[in-house]
């Protein structure tokens, strides 16, 4: 495919004899050239001659310990794991090693109109839900329709802001009209999950529970129990298993998850052999749990994976609908009292970096500048808005404090102290107090995880300032319902990073988000300046366009203090089996658990299958003759 710049010079030097046709390709890439030409075989981070078979166990993959429905699309209730990946499909599939590019899935050709206000996308003739029923343009709307209603989470209304409509063209052509240019938008829309309208024939959207999803998928629900775990088995009839998005993944016969009811119980049953295998989030753990027996004779092997991805964002909210929070004074003095030095050397073994940045760990992040200014790219997009932004915004980059000599916690207290003060708050009869008298309360919430020993020590820093926090600890269902309704005043959260920034900064960061329930805007942020700078984000053509958008809109948002940062590492941390073989090329930007699930595979599959399996995926693989053209 033309890259995205190259192909709109290309149509615009062909408009007086082209006006209304697009360019059309087996992927879309919002900057550069794809990676991989129309007739690639294979992914190159996955083995296509993987043997096929065998039963992967997994634990929960969350805190979640049941679940109440089969649709993870809908707020209300919590979804089996599994789902989206096992058998929702969309119609385009990104790929790992690249950034913000993606190849037909569902769609075998997409195409973007010269003006880049639409996206066309043709389906594959052979592509099937699992009832035998072909995919056609009118299940893509009428996915996408349940997706944009109330019945749904409002993200995804949220992401598709700026599509205008879908509009059926055939039973296998569909076409995206845009409100605005926004060149993700059909990496978006071509992410959106795709099902049948039989699924809901019986039963309206939002009351879906338990009616088995129409999808099309690899995998099929065999058996399930809410309350222990769910299993699913290969879809023996599955459309898309020769499609070279596909081959090499998802090769385990069956997919099991168990359920436990803690974090403890779960690490205990990986070492007692009950599951495969276990991504590990917690670096005392990982230091001094993941040892005996089975260790030691390497029926258990523990391995760190780098990996590229941008760090994101891990900290600790606060609410800004809560008037204890609305002064930038006060969120900064609650900043200043986490000692990351102290908990990095007592409680993670040196094993993390500090965050600085919304985006850490990659060149989008503002602190990657030469010096911590502004450079010119982001001078231009932030000038317009200089009666809207603090003064240090146009200054270096905000430096989150730190106890190593000569600074100390103490000195970082006395500066919390003065800017509480500034504030309004102030020190008398035991708590820190306001002008009239009332103290400084507020509410830790957590859902009983790893951080409890870190929001302790954190919480007694506070104390010293006189601020009393009450921690408050609760199931993961009743914590996700706080946080979509915004009921809470800090919470520990993290959120996914990303390559290419796009939609889900309107989701995040957007003052409409602020307002609508289920929103990641869990700082309840209405900055019309960060408005303008999400939209610039979006907005952006060319990769420095990005860069400067995204360096820009971070700048501002760490001069507003709106969460403590946390902390991040490069690698992955997993602990499995011996029986499971991964590909000897890493990809570049992935989950651990996405990864494991669809490109590993198991030795211990029988020799004959092993053998079947990769004989088939040599006939499929062209010669060179067909590679050269």
């Amino acid at each position: 495919m033309l890259a995205r710049s190259a192909a709109a010079a290309l149509v615009a030097a062909l408009l007086p004899t082209m006006p209304t046709t697009a360019w059309a390709a087996h992927g879309f890439a919002l900057h550069g050239d794809l990676k991989y030409p129309p007739d690639f075989h294979h992914f190159d981070y996955v083995n296509p001659d993987a043997p096929r078979g065998g039963t992967l166990t997994l634990a929960n993959p969350d805190r979640r310990t049941s679940f109440d429905k089969f649709n993870p699309f809908t707020l209300k209730g919590v979804a089996a794991p599994g789902l989206t990946s096992l058998m929702f499909e969309s119609l385009l599939i990104g790929s790992a090693d690249e950034t913000a590019s993606a190849y037909g899935l569902l769609a075998e050709d997409v195409s973007v109109a010269p003006d880049e206000l639409s996206v066309t996308f043709r389906i594959h003739p052979q592509a099937r839900f699992h009832n035998g029923d072909p995919v056609l343009a009118s299940d893509v709307k009428y996915s996408f329709d349940m997706l944009m209603s109330k019945a749904s989470s409002p993200g995804y209304r949220s992401m598709c802001a700026d599509v205008k409509s879908l509009t059926v063209i055939d039973d296998r052509t569909v076409r995206y009209d845009f409100k605005q240019r926004n060149g993700e938008l059909p990496l978006i829309v071509g992410s959106l999950p795709v099902f049948s309208r039989k699924w809901a024939a019986k039963v309206p959207f939002e009351k879906l529970t338990f009616e088995t999803p129409v999808t099309s998928g690899p995998y099929l629900i065999e058996r399930y129990d809410a309350g222990r775990g769910i299993i699913y088995k290969r879809n023996p009839n599955y459309w898309g298993k020769d499609l070279a998005v596909r081959r090499g993944t998802f090769n385990f016969d069956r997919v099991v998850y168990r359920l436990y009811k803690d974090e403890t119980a779960r690490l205990e049953a990986f070492k007692a052999g009950e599951f495969d295998a276990i991504v590990e989030y917690r670096s005392k753990s990982w230091a001094k749990s993941y040892v005996g027996k089975r260790f030691a004779n390497g029926e258990l092997m523990k391995t760190e994976f780098p990996h590229r991805n941008g760090a994101g964002m891990q900290g600790f909210v606060m609410n800004m609908r809560k008037p204890l929070f609305q002064d930038v004074r006060v969120r900064q003095a609650l900043i200043l009292a986490l000692d990351f030095e102290w908990l990095n050397r007592q409680l993670f073994y040196g094993a993390y970096k500090r965050l600085d940045s919304w985006f850490s760990n990659s060149e989008l992040a503002a602190s990657a500048t030469f010096d911590g200014r502004p450079g010119p790219g982001e001078l231009a997009l932030l000038e317009p808005l200089r009666d809207q932004l603090a003064p240090e915004v146009f200054g270096p980059i905000v430096t989150q404090p730190t106890t190593e000599p000569p600074r100390s916690l103490r000195d970082n207290l006395r500066e919390a102290r003065r800017l509480l003060a500034q504030a309004g708050w102030t020190y008398s009869d035991g708590a820190l107090r306001n002008a009239r008298g009332e103290p400084f309360v507020f509410e830790f919430l957590d859902d009983g995880g790893a951080m409890s020993r870190v929001i302790t020590t954190y919480v007694r820093n506070l104390e010293k300032l006189g601020i009393q926090v009450h921690q408050r600890t609760t199931d993961f269902a009743l914590y996700q319902k706080r946080l979509e309704d915004f009921d809470f005043d800090v919470v520990s959260i993290r959120f996914p990073d990303s390559q290419s920034p796009g939609n889900e900064l309107r989701d995040r960061f957007t003052s409409e988000a602020a307002s609508m329930p289920g929103s990641d805007n869990l700082f309840g942020l209405k900055s019309p300046a960060v408005d303008k700078l999400v939209d610039q984000v979006l907005r952006a053509h060319t990769r420095k366009d990005l860069i400067n958008a995204s360096r820009a809109l971070d700048r501002v948002l760490m001069h507003g203090y709106y969460v403590v940062p946390n902390w991040y590492s490069a690698s992955h941390r997993v602990a499995y089996r011996r029986e499971l073989v991964y590909p000897q090329r890493l990809p570049y930007y992935y989950t651990a658990e996405g990864w494991v699930l669809s490109s590993w595979w198991r030795s211990d599959v029988p020799a004959a299958q092993a053998k079947a399996a990769q004989a088939k995926a040599a006939e499929a693989k062209p010669g060179p003759a067909k590679a050269a053209r």
